[in-house]
Order: C-alpha cells, then structure tokens, then sequence
C-alpha cells in the first residue's frame, strides 16, 4: 500500500526541481534548436531533458510504476501504476518567452487518477492533490473551484485547435456564444494551468478539444479534489483519453455544459 500524500510531496519536489531547469534554458533557446512535431506543435531539447529527469526521478520513488509521457522518452506500461507526464505544457510560449508554461504530473492507479502535481514555472506555484485528500492545494494552502453561479458571471478559458480544424466552425460558434454571455473568453496556451486555474477559482470553466491524456490527467483531478466537475463532451466521462474535456465548478457546470454540447456535438 503506497502512502500517496507522501508519493505527491516528493512528486512536488521532481515537478519544481525540472521547473528550475526548464527556466533556466528558456533564454538559451536558439531557433534551430525546435523541432515540429505535426502542424503548430513544437519540441524542444528542453522539453526531452525534462521528461527524461522527470522519469529517472519518478523511477526512484515508484520503481513498478509505468508511462504515459508526451515525448516519449519512456514507453514502458505497468498494469497497476502508470504515470502520465507532459513535461512542458505550453511550448509554444515557452519558445516565445511567454507565460503560461507548466509541468504537469498524474498518477494513475488502473484507470483512476489518484494523484495530480502541477507546476506553473513562470509564477512558482505548485497545485496538488492526492486520492484521500480533503482538497486540493495550491503551494500549501487550500483551494477551491469559484462559487460563480452563472455564465454571465463567468470567466471562461479555452485553447485554440492547432492541427485538428474539422470542429473549428462549431468551436467558433461556441466561442462566440461565451464571448457575448460571459465575463470573457482566455486562451492563455497550457491546458494543464487552464485547469488549476479552474480548480483555484480564477476561471470558472474550462474547454477544449483535440487534447491528449498528458495535458489533462492532472488537471482533471485537481478540478474535481477542489470541488469543481469534468466531463467529456457528452456529460460523459471519457475525458483524458477522449480528446475532450468540459471542466468547471460545479454550480455553472450543467449550464456550461449544455452550451458547449448544444454548439460541438453535431
């Protein structure tokens, strides 16, 4: 039986340690360093260092544990435990010297998410939970989904489709119905800190799609340990390896759902 509040302190301490590591580089990134990986989506040396040190230091503490991990530096699957690691969510604006820009590290125990570690480098802030846990935390103090209770109170944040444009007209009409009804739309660029932000309060509700498990899995959990709901697209519950994700607290979340259902789901 592993001690998971233990497991996410020392999770919180590798995700912080690459963070250092991953600022430290950004102003050392030169253009023939960026490599494209598809259309609009980049990698970086930084970006493979990272995982790679994530993992050896993950491997310490968990050494039955597989990965899930966006660069691919590790590919082994366990049956029980398998990490699921974006080690620099927010490239693109880390090779613009932009912000946000963030570690992003769950763990999961067969097909649930017991842990989450998310590190957004630029501000030093640290959002964590852990399966037990009463909360979700946020560089040691708690935090919480907003009690907004309404669209029209609400500050809503997305992410813009980089590759996969077949929704881009049904997004865009989802766009405009939340830039008309809502307190606003943001699109800061790492769907990782979109969603602790949603769990700490400072959006009330977060989508998107065309995303990967290692963008979310984190996030997701944070979002529900502090009190907020994430669905798919449909209501359901195929959000980390469906490529779509609804979250938000959980009093606008019925509402903002069917929004987004009502414009995306044709």
């Amino acid at each position: 039986m592993i001690d998971l509040k233990e497991l996410c302190f020392k999770t919180n301490d590798i995700a912080r340690k690459v963070g250092i590591f991953i600022k430290e580089q950004q102003s050392k990134i030169k253009s023939d360093a960026i490599e494209v990986k598809g259309i609009h989506d980049f990698v970086t040396y930084v970006d493979k260092t990272a995982e790679e040190k994530i993992v050896a230091e993950l491997k310490l503490i968990l050494s039955d544990a597989g990965f899930i991990a966006e660069e691919g530096t590790e590919t082994h699957r366990a049956e029980r435990y398998n990490w699921i690691i974006d080690p620099l969510d927010g490239t693109t604006n880390y090779i613009h010297g932009l912000s946000p820009f963030a570690v992003s590290i769950a763990l999961q125990e067969y097909d649930e998410i017991v842990l989450g570690v998310i590190y957004e480098i630029s501000l030093d802030e640290c959002f964590y939970s852990w399966k037990g846990a009463p909360e979700a935390y946020l560089n040691g103090k708690t935090i919480s989904v907003s009690k907004a209770n309404s669209i029209d109170s609400s500050l809503i944040a997305t992410g813009f489709p980089y590759s996969n444009y077949d929704q881009l007209k049904t997004f865009m009409a989802s766009l405009e119905y939340f830039i008309i009804n809502s307190h606003g739309v943001r699109r800061p660029g790492s769907a990782a800190t979109d969603l602790a932000y949603v769990a700490c309060g400072r959006f009330e509700a977060f989508y998107e799609y065309s995303l990967q498990p290692w963008d979310v899995a984190a996030g997701s959990f944070l979002v529900s340990q502090a009190g907020g709901k994430v669905c798919d697209f449909k209501g359901g519950k195929n959000f980390i390896f469906g490529r779509e994700i609804i979250a938000s607290n959980a009093i606008v979340h019925d509402e903002f759902k069917n929004v987004v259902i009502q414009h995306m789901i044709k």
